[in-house]
C-alpha cells in the first residue's frame, strides 16, 4: 500500500507541476516569457511611430497644395483658349513658380498663346498673349516628314538637329554644324501637326533667320530630324 499511494502521489505532482512543495502554489518563471515578448513591443513601437510620421506628412502635403490651370490638350502659338483647353490639377508650388488659380479660369479664357505647349503643361502668364514665336533673329520653318524621319516623341519646344541628307541640290547649302556629307542645323520645335490621313507630319521649326531659307529650298524627303537633350546644341 505504501508503494502504490507514493507513485499515486508522484503522479499527481507531475500532473500539477506548476505547484510547489506540499501542494502551494509556486511562481511561474517571466524572465523568458517577457525576453519573448520584447521583440514584438519593438515592432509595434516601430509601426505606431512609421503611422504617426506618415499622417503628420500627408497632413502637411496636402495643407501645402493649390489647385491651378493645366493644359489639357496641345496648343500652339497663336491659338485662343477655349475651356476644354484647360483643366484643373492639384499641385505643390514652390516659391517663385508662376501658375495660375483655378478659379481664375475666365480671366484667361478668349486669350491668344503666347508659346505652344503639351498636354499636362501648367498654364503661366508668360504663356499668354502675344506671341513670342519667332524670337528676335529667328525665323520659323514648316517641314513635312513622314514616319522614321523624326522621332515619335517629339514635341513642341523640344530642341533638334536638322540633318539633310547629301545630295547634289544641296551641295551648296551652307554647313552650319556637324562632320557629315550633308548640311546640319540646329532649331527647337515650335509645333507638331500630325495628319490623321496622311501620313506627313508638319513639324514648324524655329531657327536663326540666316539659315532658315536654306532649309526651305531643300527637297521633300531628305530631312530628318534628332532629338537632342534639353539644353543640348
Amino acid at each position: 500500500m505504501t508503494s502504490t499511494s507514493q507513485r499515486s502521489s508522484g503522479a499527481d505532482v507531475g500532473a500539477v507541476a506548476w505547484l510547489g512543495k506540499n501542494g502551494r502554489l509556486a511562481a511561474v518563471p517571466t524572465g523568458r516569457r517577457a525576453r519573448r515578448r520584447l521583440p514584438h513591443l519593438l515592432v509595434g513601437v516601430l509601426l505606431v511611430v512609421v503611422c504617426v510620421g506618415g499622417a503628420l506628412w500627408w497632413a502637411a502635403s496636402a495643407h501645402d497644395r493649390v489647385s491651378v490651370l493645366a493644359i489639357a490638350r496641345p496648343v500652339n502659338v497663336g491659338h485662343v483658349l477655349e475651356l476644354a483647353d484647360v483643366h484643373q490639377v492639384e499641385i505643390s508650388v514652390a516659391d517663385g513658380v508662376a501658375t495660375i488659380p483655378a478659379d481664375q479660369a475666365g480671366t484667361v479664357l478668349g486669350k491668344p498663346m503666347a508659346t505652344s505647349l503639351t498636354a499636362g503643361a501648367l498654364l503661366t502668364p508668360g504663356s499668354l498673349g502675344p506671341s513670342t514665336i519667332p524670337a528676335s533673329g529667328k525665323a520659323v520653318v514648316a517641314v513635312g516628314l513622314k514616319t522614321g524621319q523624326f522621332p515619335l516623341e517629339l514635341v513642341p519646344g523640344a530642341p533638334v538637329l536638322v540633318v539633310v541628307a547629301a545630295s547634289s541640290s544641296t551641295t551648296a547649302l551652307p554647313t552650319v554644324q556637324g562632320s557629315g556629307d550633308g548640311p546640319t542645323w540646329p532649331a527647337t520645335v515650335t509645333g507638331v501637326a500630325r495628319a490623321e490621313n496622311d501620313q506627313t507630319t508638319v513639324i514648324s521649326l524655329q531657327m536663326p533667320s540666316a539659315t532658315a531659307p536654306a532649309l526651305a529650298r531643300v527637297p521633300a524627303g531628305q530631312v530628318t530630324l534628332v532629338m537632342l537633350a534639353g539644353g543640348e546644341r
